[in-house]
Formats: C-alpha cells, structure tokens, sequence
C-alpha cells in the first residue's frame, strides 16, 4: 500500500500573512506549485491556494496586488500523519472539500501532499 510519507512533497514553500495575493501568485507560477503554507512569524497559520485566489480575489475582480495573503487563506491547516494511506488521505480531502493536506501534526508540519500528488501512482502502475 502507497502511504504519504511515499508522494509527499518534503521541502514546503512558505509566504508571510502580510504579503500581497500578487506575490504568493507569483511565487506559485515561478516554483510551479498549487499552494503556499501562511506564516505570521514562526506560526503557520494557514495555507492559501490556487483556488483561493480565483474564488476569493480573481472571482471577485479584486486587485491581488492589494489584497493581503491573511484575507483570503484557508484556516485551519488540515493535516495528516505520514504513515496513513493515500486511500485515508484522499478520504480526508474529500471531507474537508480541500486538495491539499499538511503533513505532520498541530506542533509540526514537515510536508505537503496534493490531489497531484495522489495520481503519481496512478501515473506509475503502483497501485
């Protein structure tokens, strides 16, 4: 079985809470990522995604340049354990309506997993 731990993704991109929605778009298009993890100081606070800014900002014809990170973030951080399956963190996005998951624990979040992720698998012949 395919754990998390296996598709995670180890090296998390981070974007201060105050920073503008302009620079966390920004920061997704040069590192070719669908999220950002918020921090306010050393706190992880939240994570703000792709979606975000298209429903939240895109959607709304606000301008991102003005918009702060901390406006449109989604909170709380939903996470999962590394040593769970794909199968119990596919059903876990599912039921908090979210593509991505923080892997770790409240104290420590030490990876990131996608819906992306989840299809390497897939991609592979691995399951």
């Amino acid at each position: 079985m395919v754990r998390v731990e296996q598709l995670m993704t180890r090296e998390l991109a981070c974007i201060e809470s105050t920073q503008a929605v302009s620079v966390a778009s920004n920061l997704m298009r040069i590192k070719k990522i669908g999220s950002l993890m918020v921090m306010q100081g050393s706190e992880m606070v939240g994570i703000i995604t792709e979606s975000d800014i298209v429903r939240k900002v895109v959607a709304f014809h606000l301008q991102a340049e003005f918009v702060q990170v901390k406006q449109i973030m989604s909170t709380p951080i939903v996470s999962i354990d590394e040593s769970e399956s794909i199968f119990e963190a596919a059903g876990i996005m599912k039921a908090a309506g979210t593509r991505h998951l923080a892997v770790g624990d409240e104290h420590h979040v030490f990876g990131m997993l996608s819906v992306r992720d989840l299809l390497s698998p897939v991609s592979r012949d691995e399951l």
